[in-house]
């Protein structure tokens, strides 16, 4: 696969399944009853033959319903996980928002957590201390940053979790639906920065189901339908023929 100075992320007949066992029995009884079942396994293909360009600057929204393969690609492009055949590649700094909390330690204040989640993104000490007001600030926990996250709602761990991968000057920004978690007042803080960063050319892969918000945000939609793209485009075509399918 050829690295274009046009190209942020490049999906490249990507293929990635998982191999789910059924319950294993644990008395006699079970096993005479359930034979068969415990030497079954299952391989469930999640994606099938994705290809994707995605350029640098765009804003891209992954839509489709439960199942169809949004958080996996994702998943995919951070590198959490890699597929069974083909290649992704990413070419930039990279910062993604997957599963709330997730890189925080219950145990460790807001504030160490601000240290451990940013140096997991490259930052050092020095760039992280230049950066801790102005974190703390946007996510507008000031009273509660010295207490454990254990303590924080969902609504907190999102705002303290996007206000770190925000100020990570990251050149591609991932985001799952964890910005459905919270307030109103938040989550519309959270969407003017995320188009002030698309004003600055970065670029940004956004799984949500709310379509306004898609609209609202993004220039292009990939659509996944049973693990393979449907249909890849203009905004509000695609979502236009999503909401008459799926309606």
């Amino acid at each position: 696969m050829k690295e274009s100075n046009e190209i942020a992320i490049s999906v490249d007949h990507v293929y990635k399944s998982f191999t789910i066992y059924y319950d294993r029995a644990n008395t006699l009884k079970e096993r005479l009853l359930f034979f068969a079942r415990n030497k079954k396994k299952e391989k469930r293909e999640v994606l099938h033959d994705i290809n994707l360009e995605i350029k640098k600057g765009e804003t891209v929204a992954l839509i489709g319903v439960n199942g169809s393969g949004k958080s996996t690609l994702l998943k995919l492009m951070t590198k959490i996980i890699y597929p069974n055949q083909g290649t992704l590649e990413t070419y930039g700094k990279l910062t993604s928002l997957l599963e709330l909390g997730a890189g925080f330690h219950p145990d460790f204040s807001g504030r160490e957590n601000i240290y451990f989640n940013a140096s997991i993104f490259g930052l050092t000490r020095k760039e992280i201390d230049k950066r801790l007001d102005q974190i703390i600030e946007f996510s507008e926990l000031q009273e509660f940053i010295d207490n454990p996250v254990r303590t924080y709602s969902s609504g907190m761990y999102m705002r303290l979790a996007f206000s770190v991968a925000i100020n990570v000057d990251a050149e591609i920004l991932l985001i799952d639906e964890i910005l459905s978690v919270g307030d109103q007042h938040f989550q519309e803080k959270c969407f003017n920065k995320m188009r002030e960063l698309k004003a600055e050319g970065k670029t940004m892969v956004f799984v949500t189901h709310s379509m306004q918000s898609v609209r609202d945000l993004c220039d292009r939609a990939v659509w996944l339908y049973d693990g393979k793209v449907r249909m890849d485009g203009n905004t509000n075509e695609v979502v236009n023929e999503y909401l008459r399918v799926t309606k």
